[in-house]
Formats: structure tokens, C-alpha cells, sequence
């Protein structure tokens, strides 16, 4: 059953499933989004009528989009400022929730929930957009992005999720900037009640003069609940869905601490970036495909069923630089098995 709304109208959290049979693994980072009336109206072009009640399946991915290795995407404070707003604002053009994120010097990580990784890829390419954009227009300059500067990695597991949202975090400090008062990043919407450190407003007060001016934007911001500040800076308290994150960590921000404090920098980055763009040699894409096949089926890669191989081929299919020569090599399967598989899988 859905629980009561809180006192800024916020939905209430996502609730966790484990049903049973070997579809758990796989459900357990699948949350339920009970939709209130008046929250999330972006998503009422995938729900229909949003009413108090209806219910989408959402999943946790994490979206990496970085520039050309020795550009500078974020210039100075507005550039900041503009590219954390478009994060949310493409995020009511293109239904996905966003979670926490943070923007640096030359690259930004956002943790969404989305309902395929088709969206979430849909996603991050219309912030790239967006961006590119306005960065052209501000200092005439393009090619800001290059042909593959998007990523989106499906978060499977508990752990991952939290130690993804602890690298998220992490980051901040590439800027040499401290983790709990860097202003471009989501920490403090966490573990803060729901309530901003500072005066604010709702940006949905705004004229459309003001919008322009503040968001960058004509596309309108009735019933979002954001809250600018006295620096016309977005609040991600008012935008986040810090519940989930919350919820990551059992509601215990000592345990989000300590998370931050030991991730494996190198070990994530490796997941959550350099993985997808990084083709294997078969000897170590073959370990990564069996450390995988042990953590959903708990047996090695010669012993799946068919119906198993059919669930893990098109995942590696998407979440590695790999070939169908490769795929069949690694699952022992003809090339033309292969690329059916896949072709009912797009």
C-alpha cells in the first residue's frame, strides 16, 4: 500500500520488492512509484491521468556524460548553474526521475530511475543537446561532445547502487571542492528532513520573462514544487527524489558516509565509464561475463540454460564495447543465434 504523502506533498518513497524465484536478483532494485495528483505531472504522457494509486516500474541506472578529453565544459559559475538546471528540466521532457547527481569541470554524473535504458539513454542525449547548445551560443565554440560522451549503465544490485551514488558524490572533489558544501551536486538534499538551509521561492511563481532569464527555458514549471534560492540557484532538495537515496541507505546518513569514504574510486569508474567504452580482450571478457553469470545465476557460464544465456546476452550486449563474434565466443553460441537473440531484445 502506498504511504501518506509528506508535508511538501512529495510522493511517498519507492518500495523495495523481492519476489521469489530467480527473477529476485533482477527485482530488487525495481521500485513501484505510486503517483500523487499533483507530483510528477511529467509523467502523465506514459501513465495517462495521473491519480493517486497508479503504479510504473522504474529501474536505477547511472548516466555519465563527458567532454573531449582536454575541454572545459563548465567555465565559470553560470555554465554550472545552467547545466544542473537542464538536468531536471530534460528531465520532465523525457519522464525519467532524477535521483543525485553532480556536475564538474568537464564531465557530470546524474543517478535517474527510468523505465528502460532506451529512455535513459534518450535522456542524457537531450541534456548533451541542450548543452552543447547553449555553450555555442555563450562562447561560439562546437564539437563540445564527442561521438560517444553518453553512457547509461542499469544498476542491478543493492551495492552497486550505493557505491554508485557514493562515487557520484566523490566527485566533487576532482573539483578541489568539499563534498558537503559543493553547491553543484545533490549531497545536501540528503538526510535534511525535506527542508532547505536558505530562503527560497517557487519557481513556478516565475514570469515567463524570469524563466527565460533564471532557467534558460520556456517550457513551463507548474506543479514541479522546485525552489530557487536568493541566487536564483536550484535547490536539490525541492527537485531530487532523495527518498530513494535515503532508502539506498537505510536511512542512515552515518552509513552514507562511510560508503563515500570507501568506495573504490578506480573500481567504479571502471564500471560506470570506462567499461562501455573499453573493448575486452576475450580472456577478460570472458571473466567479466562469468563473474556476472555467478552473481544473477549463481552457476558458471557452461551451465546456463538457454533461457538464462537469452536474459544475460542482450546485457552485455549493452552494457560492453563486444561484438557478436565476441558474445559467441564467450557463451559458446553460433554468430547467428547470437544476433537473433539480440534482434529480439531492441
Amino acid at each position: 500500500m502506498p504511504g501518506k504523502a509528506d508535508s511538501r506533498g512529495r510522493s511517498p518513497t519507492w518500495n523495495r520488492t523481492y519476489p521469489a524465484g530467480e527473477e529476485s536478483r533482477y527485482n530488487s532494485c525495481k521500485r513501484i512509484l505510486y503517483l500523487h495528483e499533483k507530483r510528477w505531472q511529467c509523467c502523465e504522457r506514459l501513465c495517462g491521468r495521473c491519480r493517486t494509486g497508479s503504479t510504473r516500474y522504474v529501474y536505477p541506472f547511472h548516466l555519465s556524460l563527458e567532454g573531449l578529453e582536454k575541454a572545459i565544459i563548465c567555465r565559470d559559475e553560470e555554465d554550472y548553474d545552467v547545466l544542473v538546471k537542464y538536468i531536471f528540466l530534460c528531465g520532465l521532457k523525457k519522464n525519467v526521475i532524477i535521483v543525485t547527481y553532480v556536475v564538474v569541470s568537464n564531465h557530470l554524473h546524474v543517478v535517474l530511475l527510468s523505465r528502460n535504458e532506451k529512455e535513459a539513454l534518450a535522456y542524457g542525449d537531450e541534456v548533451r543537446r541542450r548543452y552543447a547548445m547553449w555553450f555555442a551560443h555563450k562562447y561560439h565554440e562546437r564539437n563540445l561532445y564527442h561521438g560517444k560522451c553518453v553512457d547509461v549503465q542499469w544498476i542491478d544490485t543493492d551495492w552497486y547502487l550505493r557505491n554508485a551514488i557514493g562515487y557520484v558524490f566523490r566527485n566533487a572533489l576532482d573539483n578541489g571542492g568539499n563534498i558537503e558544501n559543493y553547491r553543484w551536486s545533490g549531497y545536501r538534499a540528503l538526510f535534511c528532513g525535506g527542508r532547505c538551509a536558505v530562503l527560497t521561492r517557487p519557481a513556478d511563481t516565475l514570469t515567463k520573462r524570469e524563466r527565460e532569464r533564471i532557467f534558460h527555458t520556456n517550457d513551463s514549471l507548474a506543479g514541479t514544487g522546485w525552489l530557487i534560492n536568493s541566487s536564483d540557484e536550484l535547490e536539490p532538495v525541492s527537485a531530487c527524489d532523495y527518498s530513494y537515496a535515503e532508502d539506498a541507505f537505510n536511512g542512515s546518513q552515518a552509513f552514507l558516509l562511510k560508503t563515500i569514504g570507501l568506495v573504490n574510486m578506480a573500481e567504479m569508474e571502471q564500471k560506470l565509464v570506462d567499461a562501455p567504452r573499453t573493448r575486452m580482450l576475450d580472456g577478460e571478457f570472458f571473466k567479466h561475463v562469468s563473474s556476472i553469470s555467478d552473481r544473477w545465476f549463481h552457476k558458471p557460464v557452461s551451465e546456463l540454460s538457454m533461457t538464462e544465456k537469452m536474459r544475460l546476452i542482450p546485457y552485455m550486449s549493452r552494457t560492453s564495447n563486444t561484438s557478436v563474434a565476441q558474445l559467441a565466443r564467450a557463451f559458446g553460441l553460433e554468430r547467428d543465434r547470437i544476433s537473433a537473440i539480440l534482434r529480439l531484445n531492441r
